[in-house]
């Protein structure tokens, strides 16, 4: 289809929004696109919203590749639908809605719920806005069949989003999200959705869910007298705005932590989120005003969460005792080496234990598994495919934790998807363990890398907006696919993972071997060096992402400044030779 047909495909499929079915300002915004530029009516109208790894999201507004009033309705339609096919046994079809701080959330929310009490759904939607492992927990503490929440995580204030969740207190995975998939596309008009509420269906939650999963975040500490001895931890948290605002100070008492430091202006929840350019604790930027409370206050530990409340960032003192922030790879291999080393101290460690973490995160999880005996599994990028695991070992081994290197974290298995609450609390009570013992959470990172190896991980990427950036970030992996290269940085590919086609291939030999994971458009290069190198398109964000692991050795502490430079040096060199610097 030429750029022409294209725009009057759109066009007509644009021109159906003004219909009264749609609301006066919706048919007014859309009568604004049809008569400006061509590219800013194809972006809104081109396509239909399709799940990803994180659901339905994209930028607020009219049209059907936005997220608006309408595209959640028929979204919602759908769901609906599956569910009272897939549970048709069942007297009474039960559904859980949460939602965080963005413009529209509780907007989104209200409009889902009534859809589903049309469609005769029992729908328990809390009563403000709360963290998406709370919803997770709610969906098994209330027994319900599945469950939402109105988020866009850590993305920028335009956007917004729609993350579905299954019985089991997960994301939707394989077959339920392609049959979910398949089922809104079968509601193609606004009038096939059934927009009579039924009140009495509709049930409000809040503090009562709130403390049954605050008693379950307290019984995972492993040191409370130690939290007691470090109650005066200085710990400066905040929740940028978001959803975690009251659940993280709450659970962070309830483990005997006294000394809470917050900022005040991001303790106001905004959408808009007026004191960052963009809410995601990935970037440094979102942490500053933490930081500079941190050194104003000689604090000990900075955290800070994303809009909803399953991410966590943080930040320590160095050797020189300035503040630094670690990266989702770096905490997550504290979290877990603290985890490990207490059950062993404590005889928690029965042999049949495992953590996960995805393809994507550091081998320094594996390593520190291995060296307590634990099993560690890796899966496709998503904390879908950890609960997935979690749901298929259940009854048979025991999780002990789960890791994106994206700042999610989750241990035990009460919450089926990343838990910043939780990790919060288990963060601060790891960094009272390591002080009790003389060493701050940098120098336990330090003790890591020289035991293990010093594991250095970058993440980059480029951004491709719209319709022409998709079909850019298509040709960009189809070419890394139809011609990978032979040598990067001097050092020769040995081994190439093509998710997509499940094939991994020696390059020496030309063996291929099965990938027994889902497809995914994720392609890994393995080089004869030890560096890891793994490209794939975000499912969530119009970006091509380019993880870049590379591999040292730390013989002391003092060295660190350089072997981290050196590693530093060597990522940029490969970073420019496969063409993403």
């Amino acid at each position: 289809m030429d750029q022409k047909e294209l725009y009057q495909a759109v066009n007509t499929r644009a021109r159906e929004w003004l219909g009264e079915g749609y609301d006066e300002k919706t048919r007014n915004q859309v009568r604004t696109l049809l008569d400006g530029p061509e590219n800013e009516l194809i972006d809104a109208f081109y396509r239909d919203l399709e799940f990803g790894t994180g659901g339905l999201r994209g930028i607020m507004g009219p049209g059907t590749n936005r997220i608006n009033e309408y595209t959640i309705s028929m979204a919602t339609q759908g769901l609906a639908n599956y569910l009272l096919k897939r549970f048709s046994h069942m007297e009474s079809v039960k559904l859980a809605i949460a939602y965080d701080c963005r413009n529209n959330s509780r907007l989104f929310a209200q409009t889902a719920a009534n859809i589903l009490t049309a469609n005769n759904i029992d729908v328990y939607l809390f009563d403000d806005l709360r963290p998406t492992p709370v919803l997770s927990f709610a969906i098994r503490h209330l027994k319900c069949q599945a469950g939402l929440v109105i988020t866009a995580s850590h993305n920028p204030k335009e956007y917004n989003g729609y993350k579905v969740y299954w019985e089991d207190g997960g994301q939707i995975i394989a077959p339920h999200d392609i049959n979910i998939v398949a089922e809104v596309k079968k509601i193609t008009n606004i009038s096939q959705v059934k927009r009579e509420a039924q009140p009495s269906r509709l049930k409000a939650i809040g503090e009562d869910i709130d403390l049954a999963y605050l008693s379950r975040v307290k019984n995972m500490s492993l040191s409370p007298e130690i939290n007691e001895k470090q109650k005066d931890l200085k710990i400066v948290f905040t929740p940028i705005h978001g959803a975690a605002v009251y659940l993280v100070p709450r659970a962070l008492e309830i483990y005997g932590f006294k000394n809470i430091i917050k900022v005040p202006e991001q303790d106001v929840i905004d959408g808009d989120f007026p004191t960052v350019v963009s809410p995601n604790p990935e970037e440094s930027a979102a942490l500053r005003m933490a930081i500079e409370k941190a050194e104003q206050s000689d604090a000990d530990l900075v955290m800070g969460t994303d809009p909803d409340g399953d991410r966590v960032g943080i930040a320590v003192k160095d050797l020189q005792g300035r503040f630094v922030l670690l990266n989702g790879n770096q905490a997550a291999s504290l979290l877990l080496y603290y985890l490990l080393k207490r059950l062993e101290e404590t005889g928690g460690l029965k042999g049949k234990e495992y953590i996960v973490k995805t393809i994507v995160t550091t081998e320094l999880l594996s390593d520190i598994a291995s060296r307590f005996g634990v099993d560690c599994y890796d899966v496709l990028t998503g904390f879908k495919y950890i609960a997935g695991l979690m749901r298929a070992n259940e009854g048979t081994k025991t999780f002990i934790a789960g890791f994106e290197e994206s700042y999610g974290y989750l241990a035990g298995d009460f919450v089926r998807d990343k838990d910043a609450v939780l990790s919060c609390a288990l963060i601060a009570e790891a960094t009272a363990w390591a002080m009790e013992q003389g060493r701050t959470p940098f120098e336990m990172l330090l003790d890591l890398y020289t035991e293990f190896g010093f594991y250095k991980e970058t993440l980059t990427y480029k951004v491709k907006e719209g319709k022409t950036g998709a079909e850019e970030i298509d040709a960009m992996m189809e070419k890394f696919r139809s011609s990978p290269p032979d040598s990067i940085n001097g050092s020769p590919v040995m081994l190439v993972n093509d998710y997509l086609k499940q094939k991994s291939i020696d390059s020496i030999s030309q063996l291929r071997q099965d990938i027994d994971l889902p497809k995914s458009n994720v392609l890994q290069f393995f080089l004869k060096d030890g560096t890891v190198i793994s490209l794939r398109p975000s499912g969530t964000e119009p970006k091509i992402k380019f993880y870049i692991g590379v591999r040292g050795e730390l013989s002391k502490k003092e060295d660190f400044d350089t072997v981290d430079k050196q590693l530093k040096e060597k990522t940029e060199k490969i970073l420019k030779d496969i063409g993403a610097s």
